[in-house]
């Protein structure tokens, strides 16, 4: 009896090494040979297998490129200091007409990976470049790559402003992540309830309108459906995923992700207000002494370490949190970590970091606090 459920034990196992390896199969077997028409590069995220999912605001779409990176590397921190003058060099221009986007690590080498402007305005040539760990710098091949693509059909206009002068369009993706076999992403679109997240089946089907989502802002004492969604991690609550999304002035929100359905208008929980006057830059969640943590860059707050402790509850705040005070989640903010710009989880004990110093800009690997 004992030999026989050892038997059944290991088949099913067989079974799911089987499924899993077929799974990534189809990852991969999705992407086709050719050369994305890339306008713009902005947030990036990744999907299994080192695929890359890259957001595109100008062109209002969403790029998966097989990277091809799918060996463990070197162990050990990423450091690169001055790493703007590093790609100044290589692309043969000046700090002063690069703007690095955002930051990825790709969790199956180490590796990480930024999204870089070259130049400025809509005009900026986008560009992705990998460091490796052991600190060599290069540009991923954006020709005859395999990749998959899926447009927005509802993004603002291109030429479209905000009251401020500022490029709605740029908006229209703002974050992204891969959760449970689905392309997750922030953003605005054209219509009066322009908040947006959308949730891609990938490999990629046709991108559907998206969810409008409404938030409950305390430090401006009310509802708004047209804020996006600045920077979001999943997150599973009671065995259920969600996303904890930040806002800019800076209501932490979370959202159930069963709920984000074609369509559909989905009220958010905010679960804290973490301060006025403030624009939340990028957000890891990790773990530390059993218990679960956000760690939260901000442009003008700093870097904070929000517990999550009782965020399963399901009241929120309601009520206006006015003169830049702050409530729900507890904090604190990290004083030895200044000038951080993006941030990625690198593995369970460390994050990689993009810091702003008198300097200049310099990539780095800190212990999580």
């Amino acid at each position: 009896m004992l030999r026989r459920l050892r038997i059944v034990l290991l088949a099913l196992a067989g079974v799911g090494l089987i499924a899993g390896a077929a799974h990534a199969a189809a990852l991969a077997d999705s992407l086709k040979q050719g050369t994305p028409d890339l306008k713009s590069v902005g947030p990036l995220a990744f999907a299994p297998e080192g695929i890359l999912l890259v957001a595109d605001p100008q062109g209002a779409a969403i790029f998966a490129i097989d990277t091809g990176d799918r060996t463990a590397g070197a162990t050990g921190p990423i450091k690169m200091p001055g790493i703007d003058e590093k790609i100044a060099s290589l692309l043969g221009t000046e700090t002063k007409q690069l703007l690095i986007n955002d930051l990825a690590v790709n969790p199956v080498s180490g590796n990480a990976y930024l999204s870089v402007s070259r130049g400025k305005g809509p005009d900026a040539i986008p560009v992705i470049l990998k460091v490796e760990r052991q600190g060599t710098i290069t540009e991923l091949p954006l020709k005859d790559v395999r990749f998959a693509k899926a447009t927005l059909p509802n993004a603002p206009a291109a030429g479209a402003k905000d009251r401020r002068g500022g490029s709605l369009r740029q908006e229209s993706i703002t974050s992204l992540a891969y959760v449970d076999g689905r392309v997750i992403v922030a953003g605005l679109s054209n219509e009066e309830f322009a908040s947006k997240l959308r949730s891609i089946p990938f490999p990629f089907k046709k991108a559907d309108k998206g969810t409008s989502v409404e938030i409950f802002h305390g430090a401006h004492g009310r509802f708004e459906t047209n804020a996006p969604v600045r920077t979001f991690v999943p997150y599973e609550i009671n065995g259920q995923a969600h996303l904890l999304a930040a806002y800019t002035c800076t209501p932490l929100v979370k959202f159930p992700v069963s709920e984000l359905k074609p369509g559909a208008k989905v009220k958010g929980t905010t679960v804290a207000e973490l301060g006025n006057m403030n624009k939340p830059l990028d957000m890891i969640v990790y773990q530390q002494g059993g218990k679960n943590y956000l760690l939260l860059a901000n442009n003008s707050r700093g870097v904070m370490k929000i517990s999550t402790e009782n965020i399963d509850r399901d009241e929120g705040i309601t009520n206006p949190i006015k003169g830049g005070a702050t409530s729900g989640q507890p904090y604190e903010t990290i004083q030895d970590l200044k000038g951080v710009q993006q941030l990625a989880k690198l593995d369970k004990s460390h994050a990689v970091v993009l810091v702003r110093s008198e300097s200049g800009l310099n990539l780095d690997t800190i212990d999580l606090p």
